[in-house]
């Protein structure tokens, strides 16, 4: 059989570098299938070289105040056009790092280390210049997972455990060959390797659930994303907020796993002398640009030869963040540098100097950077030696998250103070409506009265339990959907389906405690119709609030509009205003707990039935009453069609809204 020139390419590849053989045949399909239930791999991931060169981003600003925008224009040294204006972030930035190094960003805030982290991870798009490639091949949605992206704020559910996150996270990502025991020995292979079998069962915790420390969660975080064996892992600021000993300890766990082929990219704001020695190479960033690209433990010789020297003992982090803001006191400057008597002037141009400095060796050290690319260039195929791993199937992710997010949310539904507000409201308007009648209209008034506020508790309970749900979340979806965890439909109807249990249990709870004590119509149509009515009113109430919050995405927002809502249908739901002015008589046809109260009112009464038997006129029926003078009590139950509907286009237009609303949101 004749080998292809690709296939020879790629063979010599696997026995250069070790790498896992692609299946092209039956044969390699069963070694790649054994290879892929095996954790950590025989020969770890597919190695990654990557590098950037000249790399610029801008990002756009809209400044419609112009004191604001001149303040902006000011600092930023850049010019304002009409109220318009871009900011210059990075300022061609270039540098490399092999499979098995870490490579560390340094520099002041607001220097671009993030910013660069993010473009490398693929997680920015516009406004990027320059080149960069992966093993020689530029950025393209394959790559997608390969990379794994640790962000600054652990974006963890806080009421699962750890190995429940992990667990979870392995049945979304990992391949769909894989065995449920297959993933969840992975999972236990990562919990030991990050040492976590302490806080195995601990929940992640958050601001009002206490949990793991800080240093578990983030390594939680870590073992999130290697998971799916990341050839390339980027962590921001995956120490702050650790303690020195933490810090370090989650540095050696960075190390042991570069050492098994990975690729490395970490920002780091001032580490100690300790971790500052366990970083393969160094990235120093100043306002946007390089002044420093190379091994970390030789840049003290590099600025020394520079002429900038520490007068004391320094940290060497703290003296690279000192050159790199132009602070230099305690450090030595070379002789053509002093002289200013400005201190800002004097910083701008150490600043300056420094970057021409840079640029000047970075241009000499070409022909070395050429000489380095050969042998690189061979690894070019290795990002397309494996087929892409095809992920579950739409019903597995639907399985998967509702069973995350009832387990997440079960604290909710369970919660004891719910289950009391629902008792204890129905046994509050039992005893106000005990035995209500009909016999007069003071009474029909009453018990129209009771049946109002069944529908406004309702409708306001599911509106504010539903609106909050999205802004709450947005931070998770944003991180699983940036990874392609899943399809955004299986969360939107898995959270959908797993918030409709407690609307269904708590009303049918209510309706059985109310109903009896008020004494509404004891028939078994009735009953039924009744709660029928407040299960409609209540997964509409759920659609509006879901769809309030997909668009607003704002926790605050959400629930100055949700009130807005409420308010406006529950002055057009036909109590308290049964005949509006014709102008703004649409605004009751489009309030659903118009159509609800409606419902509740043809569910309890029939216009044949009579009342007011001890006037003078004898019996009345109870159409003639004025609390149905907007209400045709026999005329059909199109109002049950209605109210589906509503809560049909209601969620469509909730998941349309969250789809576009997270396709642009940056994490």
């Amino acid at each position: 059989m004749e080998i292809s020139d690709e296939q020879r390419m790629e063979m010599s590849i696997v026995e250069r570098h070790h790498l896992p053989p692609s299946s092209h045949g039956n044969g390699d399909a069963e070694t790649d299938v054994e290879e892929e239930h095996l954790w950590p791999t025989k020969d770890g991931p597919l190695p990654i070289f990557l590098k950037f060169e000249n790399v610029e981003y801008r990002v756009k600003m809209t400044l419609k105040n112009p004191l604001t925008a001149a303040r902006v224009a000011f600092a930023s040294h850049m010019r304002v056009d009409q109220g318009s204006s871009s900011k210059h972030i990075l300022k061609g930035i270039a540098g490399s790092v092999d499979p098995g190094e870490i490579l560390a960003l340094m520099g002041p805030s607001g220097s671009g280390k993030t910013t660069l982290l993010k473009i490398l991870g693929g997680r920015l798009s516009g406004g990027i210049k320059g080149q960069i490639t992966y093993n020689d091949t530029p950025y393209n949605p394959h790559l997608k997972k390969r990379i794994g992206f640790v962000t600054q704020d652990d974006v963890l559910f806080p009421q699962l455990t750890v190995e429940e996150t992990l667990v979870f996270a392995a049945f979304l990502r990992l391949p769909a060959r894989m065995s449920k025991q297959q993933k969840r020995d992975r999972v236990d292979a990562i919990i030991t390797e990050l040492n976590l079998e302490r806080c195995r069962h601990t929940k992640i915790g958050g601001a009002f659930v206490r949990g793991v420390s800080g240093g578990e969660r983030k390594r939680t975080s870590i073992g999130y994303e290697i998971l799916v064996d990341p050839s390339l892992l980027l962590l921001d600021e995956p120490t702050s907020g650790l303690d020195s000993t933490s810090a370090s300890k989650l540095i050696l766990i960075l190390q042991r796993l570069a050492k098994t082929r990975r690729t490395i990219i970490t920002t780091i704001h001032q580490p100690s002398s300790r971790m500052f020695h366990m970083f393969d190479k160094l990235l120093l960033i100043s306002d946007g640009h390089a002044i420093y690209h190379g091994k970390a433990r030789d840049c003290m010789h590099h600025f020394s030869s520079l002429g900038f020297v520490p007068e004391i003992p320094m940290n060497p982090a703290e003296f690279l963040l000192d050159l790199a803001t132009g602070n230099l006191d305690d450090i030595s400057v070379p002789e053509a540098l002093r002289g200013s008597p400005d201190p800002q002037e004097f910083r701008s141009h150490v600043i300056r100097h420094l970057q021409l400095k840079y640029r000047s060796a970075a241009s000499a050290g070409g022909a070395e950077a050429a000489a380095r690319r050969a042998p690189m260039e061979q690894l070019r195929l290795a990002v397309r030696a494996r087929k892409d791993r095809r992920g579950i199937g739409w019903f597995q992710q639907f399985a998967v998250l509702s069973r995350r997010t009832f387990r997440e949310r079960a604290s909710d539904y369970l919660d004891k103070m719910r289950l009391a507000q629902a008792v204890g409201v129905a046994l509050l308007l039992g005893l106000l409506w005990w035995k209500s009648k009909t016999g007069n209209e003071a009474q029909l008034r009453d018990q129209v009265g009771l049946i109002f506020y069944i529908c406004i508790f309702w409708t306001s309970s599911s509106l504010f339990g539903s609106v909050y749900v999205f802004p709450f979340e947005k931070l998770y979806l944003v991180k699983e959907r940036k990874a392609d965890m899943y399809r955004l439909s299986a969360y939107y109807a898995s959270s959908t389906l797993c918030d409709a249990v407690p609307h269904v249990v708590y009303p049918v709870l209510f309706m059985a405690i109310l109903y009896f004590m008020a004494d509404l119509r004891r028939t078994v149509p009735c009953f039924f119709l009744t709660l029928l009515a407040t299960l409609l009113i209540v997964f509409t109430s759920q659609g509006t609030g879901e769809l309030l919050g997909a668009a607003i995405l704002s926790v605050k927002r959400a629930g100055v509009m949700a009130s807005l809502v409420l308010m406006l249908f529950l002055l057009t739901g036909g109590y308290y205003v049964q005949h509006i002015p014709k102008f703004i008589r649409w605004l009751k046809y489009v309030s659903f707990m118009h159509y609800g109260f409606n419902l509740l009112l043809k569910a309890q009464y029939h216009g044949h039935l009579t009342y007011d038997c001890g006037s003078r006129g004898g019996c009345q029926r109870l159409q003639s009453s004025p609390s149905f003078d907007t209400v045709d009590l026999d005329g059909g139950m199109r109002e049950v069609w209605i109210l589906l509907a509503m809560a049909l286009a209601y969620r469509l237009l909730a998941y349309f809204c969250l789809l576009k609303r997270i396709s642009f949101m940056p994490l």
